[in-house]
């Protein structure tokens, strides 16, 4: 065989997608369009997951703003719960005083100390407390009432419901800052 036909052999041999260029390297392939629109697609993918990533931080701190908000308002209504509760036993006091001072007959005294817890009452009114209206014969709720006895009910109708109230129950907005304590007919 002659070198001619070496040569034409060995063409017919590598394949045309696999030809050598004249440096001896592969030719590199081109990008399809497949490729490409992938490409765009996973960028897409990635936006979008950045967009919900973001809705839900948004989101999340549009919750928290509320919660804080709600929380401080919470405190400002109760700021004063403290010091209101340290005054009920002095407002029990009050009351316990008039009761005795309505039996003196210094009708003066007595019209004296009434304006004085008038006064202490409307100004603890004014701070959002007020007292519970918890009356003899209402029906006895274990989370409203704090049960101090039970006696036998003095009428069948009393029989599970309040007796007697012993100390006067209060409330700060909507919360109990002092359960009623009652005596119960059982």
């Amino acid at each position: 065989m002659s070198d001619k036909n070496k040569t034409e052999e060995v063409n017919e041999t590598i394949p045309d997608e696999q030809a050598v260029n004249d440096t001896g390297k592969e030719q590199e392939e081109v990008p399809t369009e497949k490729e490409e629109q992938s490409v765009e697609e996973q960028l897409q993918d990635a936006l979008a997951k950045e967009k919900d990533k973001f809705l839900r931080l948004f989101a999340e701190f549009e919750n928290y703003k509320k919660r804080t908000s709600k929380e401080r308002m919470d405190l400002f209504k109760t700021a004063g719960q403290e010091v209101i509760v340290s005054l009920l036993p002095v407002l029990d006091d009050f009351e316990r005083a008039l009761k005795e001072l309505s039996k003196s007959e210094d009708k003066e005294m007595f019209k004296g100390v009434e304006l004085i817890n008038g006064k202490f009452r409307d100004t603890l009114k004014s701070k959002g407390m007020e007292e519970m209206d918890v009356k003899q014969g209402d029906a006895f709720d274990a989370e409203i009432h704090d049960a101090i006895t039970q006696i036998p009910a003095p009428d069948k109708k009393l029989k599970g419901k309040i007796v007697d109230i012993v100390e006067r129950g209060y409330k700060l907005g909507d919360k109990i800052i002092r359960h009623p304590k009652v005596v119960v007919g059982n």
